[in-house]
């Protein structure tokens, strides 16, 4: 510790307190001694309760174990197996009515309803591409993807052809969303200048580019030379699950990124064509006044960003306490995200013109960590000198803990909570790590047509309306993480806003513009009154087991199969994240299809292989043989990166991805994060 920087009785890393006392600092009037002093109080009040919830955590699974380990298989007694949970404290009695209070919330996320992206903090070009997405071109995301089911386009320039079926086709959705934009009344115009036309249906706006002499335009009959649809209304940008942040450098890299879109002066240089090519954030875009008398108009420019935080369970050792220890990294993150959002709006550009920090917590275990979250929050605007409830949270409900309790989780903090949502992907790995000793678990495929599963989807909207949601908040979905499936997307995601979903994540910018097509085939909120009155769930089917019945034997192709597919999803993930810190690209699955992965994926299939043999449905040996097996698929898969390494018995990406699987019982929740970490640290070493 001895390069450390000492700041009120902490040991700060050096590049730390460089970046916050030069760059963050700077023009928010607080000093550097008030904000170190700060970090300190917080930390000697905060710290002492992180620790007591994650021993929570551990007392509760350990109780778990012992009762399902007694009572094996599925639940045989749901009404024994619930008065048990409240006996121990995992369920909590659910909170009287109530509605949430949530003010200052941007339209985007509390009465808009439209796609959002999630991109790592680390990839400056990335984050931009995303803020940026607000605004999509139809016609590219058409033209270049498989949505149309018409020949691809040919190589050699614009391909009229492809380019006809392009227009038909936006054309065709044009007709059905707005179905007199051609009559100069239409009531769904709300500006219009020379080269373009300005609608707004369900609430999202559609613009007509006008060029009867552009090459596209010359082909339509009203000029349309593209049609521009408003897309990602909101971006998470990801300091979690999609980075790999292990250190005060990698985390000084995200807050810097994070600070740059604040300031709105961010840019990213990259080579495309021979040529250096410069991105920044867009501007707004500026209409005239549909009436006279009236303003101009302007629409945002680009997403509303959210800030994703890590849960409660990691330290860093960016910052040390007093007694040489690493400080909590959420308790970290709450206060150097929220010290870079205050500079919003002081440059050329805004993020929330509410005034709103927007900060997306994971990971977190029933209410008593969602109100840990809330005080955390308090002490943070203290610090920061900020009015109580700026900083607003969205609240995932990725735990199985959480989503038993969800009701009593919103309300812990009900009057800054602006965003709940579902993801399988961490969900399934609670599920299966909660309860491990209750038998071998069901195939992968296979959970996603269990009982629990269209509970936990349902309940979470049901008990998100119940709490007034709607017009207040965000409900959001999952991802959807093939790219190169649009087709795909197009008719399966459609689901999201018929669920009463306001948002739901895609991964990319033109899956952005064309999951907004889904939003104009129907009003969320008009959706989300007629659930409102539909029963929610019962929390038996929420809490039904997807252990296999008891004596149930799968054949040997069937294990040898599952083995491999959970294998190469753990390899073609971690190699990118231990090799290169890279912790989420698109990885090609064991059928060669990219799907965009971040570290969830490797909870699930973890526990999965872990379960199976704890319980003897595989053998170690046969595990192993999966891994060898499926290096060689990696190492093929990767053969194109100049970068790649390939796996070895002894190399450091192939030990990490065996301590998963075969240390997966012992692991926290069965979260990988502790364990990439010290890989990944290894290998920065250059151990």
């Amino acid at each position: 510790m001895s390069d450390y920087a000492v700041r009120a009785g902490l040991q700060i890393a050096p590049v730390l307190a460089d970046f916050v006392e030069t760059r963050a600092l700077s023009g928010t009037g607080i000093t550097p001694d008030q904000l170190w002093s700060g970090l300190a109080d917080i930390l000697a009040r905060f710290t002492p309760e992180n620790r007591a919830l994650l021993a929570k955590r551990d007392e509760l699974q350990a109780k778990l174990d012992n009762w399902h380990a007694a009572n094996p298989g599925p639940i045989a007694d749901m009404v024994a197996y619930q008065q048990f949970l409240r006996e121990i404290g995992y369920l909590v009695p659910e909170p009287a009515p109530f509605q949430i209070g949530t003010h200052n919330v941007d339209p985007e996320i509390a009465t808009m309803a439209g796609p959002q992206l999630v991109v790592p903090s680390l990839n400056d070009r990335f984050v931009l591409n995303a803020a940026n997405a607000r605004w999509g071109s139809l016609y590219d995301a058409l033209y270049g993807t498989d949505v149309l089911d018409a020949p691809l386009a040919r190589p050699g320039g614009y391909d009229t052809e492809r380019g006809g079926a392009v227009i038909a086709y936006a054309r065709t959705f044009l007709d059905e969303a707005i179905p007199d934009w051609q009559q100069g009344d239409c009531p769904a115009l709300v500006a219009s200048k020379p080269g373009c036309k300005l609608f707004r249906h369900n609430g999202l706006h559609i613009e007509l580019v006008i060029d009867p002499d552009h090459p596209v335009g010359k082909t339509d009959p009203d000029g349309i030379a593209d049609v521009i649809l408003e897309a990602a209304l909101t971006t998470i940008v990801d300091l979690e699950d999609s980075v790999a942040a292990v250190d005060a450098e990698d985390k000084v890299a995200a807050y810097r990124n994070w600070l740059g879109l604040m300031r709105g002066d961010l840019t990213a240089s990259f080579e495309k064509g021979g040529r250096t090519m410069t991105r920044a954030l867009e501007r707004d875009r500026v209409y005239p006044a549909p009436t006279l008398g009236e303003d101009e108009l302007v629409l945002h420019g680009r997403s509303v960003l959210f800030v994703r935080n890590v849960g409660h369970l990691m330290t860093n050792p960016a910052v040390r306490l007093p007694d040489g220890s690493e400080a909590p990294e959420g308790i970290l993150d709450a206060l150097f995200s929220s010290l870079c959002a205050l500079h919003d709006g002081k440059g050329p550009l805004r993020n929330s013109r509410a005034g709103s920090i927007y900060i997306v917590k994971p990971k977190q275990h029933g209410p008593d960590e969602c109100a840990f979250t809330n005080r955390l929050f308090d002490a943070v605007e203290d610090v920061l000198g900020l009015a109580r409830h700026t900083i607003k949270v969205g609240v995932m409900d990725e735990e199985r803990r959480t989503s038993a309790n969800l009701s009593a989780c919103i309300h812990a903090v009900k009057d800054r909570i602006v965003f709940i949502n579902t993801g399988f992907l961490d969900r399934t790995g609670d599920e299966m790590h909660s309860a491990m000793q209750a038998g071998p678990m069901v195939r992968k495929a296979a959970m996603k047509s269990s009982d629990w599963i269209g509970a936990y989807e349902a309940r979470n909207v049901q008990i998100g309306l119940a709490c007034g949601f709607s017009g207040k908040a965000q409900i959001g979905k999952g991802m959807w993480a093939a790219p190169d499936m649009m087709a795909d997307m197009m008719a399966q995601k459609i689901g999201h806003p018929m669920a009463g979903a306001n948002t739901a994540w895609v991964p990319s910018p033109t899956a952005a513009t064309l999951h907004a097509m889904h939003y104009h085939k129907l009003s969320v909120f008009d959706r989300q009154k007629e659930l409102a009155t539909t029963p929610t769930p019962s929390l038996d089917l929420l809490l039904t087991i997807p252990a296999a019945p008891k004596g149930y034997n799968w054949s040997s192709d069937e294990v040898r199969e599952e083995l491999e597919n959970n294998a190469q999803g753990i390899l073609g993930y971690v190699v990118r994240w231990i090799d290169q810190g890279i912790g989420c690209s698109k990885v090609p699955d064991i059928h060669d299809i990219g799907l965009m992965e971040d570290r969830a994926t490797l909870r699930i299939s973890s526990q999965h292989i872990a379960n199976w043999l704890h319980h003897g449905v595989c053998m170690r040996q046969e595990v192993d043989a999966a891994f060898v097996k499926m290096a060689a698929k990696v190492d093929a898969q990767n053969a194109g990166d100049p970068l790649y390494q390939p796996l070895t018995s002894n190399s450091i990406a192939m030990l990490a991805a065996r301590a998963l699987v075969f240390e997966g019982l012992s692991q926290p929740n069965g979260y990988t994060e502790p364990l990439l970490h010290r890989y990944r640290q290894m290998k920065k070493s250059g151990a």
